[in-house]
């Protein structure tokens, strides 16, 4: 067991003063006393053990805590070397009563036991200073065993990891298994071929438990009915056990390798914005991506830019340094840490892995309230981060609380967003009064518009802007719209950006024809089509260039009052063909179902084609 205790007594105690001893709840569960025993460090001839000790271990046993089970095997352990060492155990006083048990964390069964050793003129034996304090302001003999750190003892878990490890599962009735590689690229092996039944298992958690229980570096940040948490040195360990698991199993992970924020290689734009304006960060990823290796680089370059860091963690498994204070969620209420934060100001604070509402509306309490946060939160793709605050706190508020979410992916940055608040018709409405307040989401590094965040009627949504694949309907609406233009040029192309919002390319020299005298043409068709047309020309090299279609359809030519009749076979109907003059691409037309082109001679083409025949020149339709 790696840890040393230390006697606060100066001198050294006589046989007659370590006579009868009555040990309290905290020395029970450490087991120290046992280990003293058989190193014939003491050498008792009576251990008075007070009822209320018992109730108090049975008490966290039937909640199948590892605590209640570590203190009812040292007392067994006790009656075992009685025998041996010569010495008798005892139990004396009465259970305690359901005000002690209540007030149990104020100190009131720590009373009666005082009580009893003062009764039994005996030494009282404990771990905890504030027990020793009050037994000797009250004349009670005390010997007040103090914990050492031995930072050169291995832990019970080391012989299981490498320099690869990531982290080792074990599981009862199953051999030790380990993830071994890097973020995103790992394997999941065996380390031990040995398989563990239930008791072994049991055994390793106990020793787990007084491993953390008797080191300065390590702290038992939950224990529930069926489930330990515990931070011991730079690994986490999650305990479980029946009945909230269907048997006992320990996972223990330990950070492979400490990354500072240069060998992230960030561009100096990413670099400015974490330096200088970022203030409401999340970073986002997958379990086991990278995300809290991150959040470690990056409090080491805020604390190498004499900023004042804190975190808020749940347990404490960030490796930091010394000078970056870190809270508990497990020991302190939301309230208290926001009173704390706020009272020791710091420029940034990490809240590693933020899980239900309580925290989020504790990280937007504190941003709100002026603290630079950096949130760190398991989501499968960047907008899942943000989309988890929807419904915790006020839409409006989101660009406020974060303004830039780093996505992290096989150990690596994958994406960055950047998030702000305009007044805008969404995209996808037409109608100017549609407008409302929407959250926009952008990539950081192009700047493109990536989602809109808004409310629509009761609910609120989460719309992607990337442009897609033309559907059918963008398809037959594009088509609409080029022949609604056929009628003023040579020419169009049809680009559709968005539902309310074309491009129309042009060929050189006809834009202004489009647009009509004061733009009058074009706000006509805008309103007309119900959508933003935006006219460009062409480029001069591609003007009067196509590309041919293969054959040359035959056809009759006729022209009327009105229009210039173009008339195909009849296998032709429907077909999409391009009208040529020479090697001049004049219109591309679509036959009617009787395999007809009807061209208005008021048109600037019309007019063309009857130049062309009254000049005893021959139009060309291709078609393939």
């Amino acid at each position: 067991m790696p840890k040393k205790t230390k006697e606060n007594n100066s001198k050294t105690l006589s046989q007659a003063k370590a006579a009868r001893l009555v040990p309290d709840t905290s020395i029970t569960i450490e087991g120290i006393l046992s280990k003293k025993i058989e190193k014939k460090e003491l050498s008792p001839k009576q251990i008075i053990v007070h009822e209320s000790v018992m109730a108090e271990l049975e008490s966290q046993a039937n909640k199948n805590k590892e605590t209640g089970f570590l203190g009812l095997e040292e007392v067994k352990k006790l009656r075992e070397l009685s025998t041996k060492h010569g010495f008798e155990v005892v139990f004396k006083g009465s259970r305690p009563t359901d005000f002690e048990i209540k007030h149990a964390k104020t100190g009131e069964i720590d009373s009666v036991i005082r009580q009893l050793a003062s009764d039994e003129k005996a030494t009282l034996v404990t771990a905890d200073k504030v027990q020793a304090l009050v037994a000797e302001s009250k004349g009670i003999s005390v010997i007040l065993f103090e914990f050492e750190d031995e930072d050169e003892s291995p832990l019970v878990l080391e012989k299981y990891f490498d320099s690869r490890t990531m982290s080792v599962h074990i599981r009862e009735k199953c051999s030790v298994k380990a993830k071994k590689g890097l973020p995103g690229d790992w394997e999941y092996v065996e380390v031990a071929p040995e398989i563990l039944d239930r008791e072994a298992v049991k055994d390793l958690a106990k020793s787990i438990t007084e491993e953390a229980s008797s080191r300065t570096d390590g702290f038992i940040e939950a224990d529930r009915k069926g489930s330990t948490i515990i931070q011991l040195s730079n690994y986490r360990i999650v305990i479980t056990r029946p009945p909230f698991a269907d048997g006992y199993e320990i996972t223990a992970v330990r950070p492979i390798k400490k990354l500072s924020l240069k060998e992230y290689d960030l561009n100096e734009k990413i670099l400015s914005r974490i330096d200088e304006s970022a203030e409401g960060v999340l970073i986002a990823g997958a379990p086991g991506h990278g995300k809290t290796t991150f959040a470690q680089a990056l409090a080491e370059h805020y604390l190498a830019k004499r900023k004042v860091i804190k975190t808020i963690e749940s347990p404490r498994d960030l490796s930091l340094g010394n000078e970056i204070t870190q809270y508990s969620m497990n020991y302190g209420s939301s309230q208290e840490i926001h009173d704390i934060l706020l009272l020791s100001r710091p420029d940034y604070t990490i809240f590693d892995e933020m899980r239900n509402t309580e925290d989020f509306r504790l990280f937007s309490d504190l941003r709100l309230s002026g603290v630079g946060m950096i949130g760190v939160i398991h989501a499968t793709n960047p907008i899942d981060a943000i989309q988890r605050f929807i419904g915790r706190i006020e839409l409006g508020v989101i660009p406020h609380v974060i303004d830039t979410v780093i996505f992290i992916r096989n150990g690596v940055i994958n994406r960055i967003f950047s998030v702000g608040l305009q007044v805008k018709v969404p995209s996808g409405m037409m109608e100017a009064d549609l407008a409302r307040p929407v959250v926009t989401v952008n990539d950081f590094n192009t700047g493109r518009l990536e989602f809109e965040i808004y409310s629509y009627g009761e609910e609120t949504v989460v719309v992607p802007v990337r442009a897609e694949q033309r559907s059918p309907a963008q398809k037959l609406a594009e088509e609409s719209i080029r022949r609604e233009m056929m009628k003023h040029v040579s020419k169009a192309q049809i680009e559709m950006v968005s539902d309310n919002r074309c491009k129309v390319i042009v060929p050189v020299g006809e834009k202004g024809r489009l647009i009509g005298h004061q733009g009058q043409n074009i706000q006509s068709l805008e309103e007309k089509l119900g959508l933003g047309i935006d006219v460009v020309e062409e480029d001069e090299k591609r003007a009067g260039k196509r590309e041919e279609r293969q054959g040359t359809i035959p056809y009759q030519i006729r022209v009327d009052g009105k229009n210039i009749m173009l008339a195909l076979r009849p296998e032709d109907a429907n077909k999409e063909v391009d009208i040529y003059l020479g090697d001049t691409f004049l219109l591309s037309a679509t036959a009617s179902k009787k395999s007809m082109i009807k061209i208005s001679k008021q048109h600037g083409i019309g007019r063309t084609i009857l130049k062309t025949i009254h000049a005893g020149e021959k139009l060309e339709i291709r078609g393939e």
